[in-house]
């Protein structure tokens, strides 16, 4: 269920996303966007052969950029109204590598927020799971600010 940003405080978790499978396909078109091709994501037979993964793995940053597609599964705007814009990282760690087909959710809470002069700025507490691996694949402190 998603919550309203204006009603949050300190500490309120925002919940779970919905699951999404990290495929090969996803891998390849993220590495083409961002002029990574290195092969430990998208090379299949060297990764078999070479990689302490034995398979591909998912570009850490490539969990950061979904991160918009998960703050709009959990909380509402009213698009006549408000926006919500990327403020930026406070601090990013990458934990676990996410491997080819796994499945990641993300989890949210609210850290903190800071009215500016152009609006509420929010601090988000954010990991990202994977399914049935005890270690998160990336935890994070992610800035949005809210204009009204």
């Amino acid at each position: 269920m998603s919550k309203s940003l204006i009603n949050l405080v300190e500490g309120d978790e925002l919940g779970h996303t919905d699951w999404i499978t990290i495929d090969q396909e996803i891998i390849n078109q993220f590495a083409d966007a961002t002029k990574d091709h290195q092969w430990i994501h998208v090379d299949q037979e060297r990764c078999e052969k070479e990689s302490p993964f034995g398979m591909p793995i998912a570009h850490g940053l490539l969990s950061t950029a979904l991160m918009p597609n998960a703050f709009y599964q959990l909380i509402k705007l009213n698009p006549t109204k408000q926006t919500l814009l990327n403020y930026g990282v406070d601090s990013l760690r990458f934990l676990e590598p996410v491997r080819v087909n796994d499945r990641i959710r993300y989890q949210v809470s609210l850290d903190s927020k800071t009215t500016k002069s152009t609006g509420v700025l929010y601090r988000f507490n954010t990991q990202v799971e994977i399914e049935n691996r005890e270690k998160p694949a990336m935890i994070g402190k992610f800035l949005m600010l809210l204009i009204q």
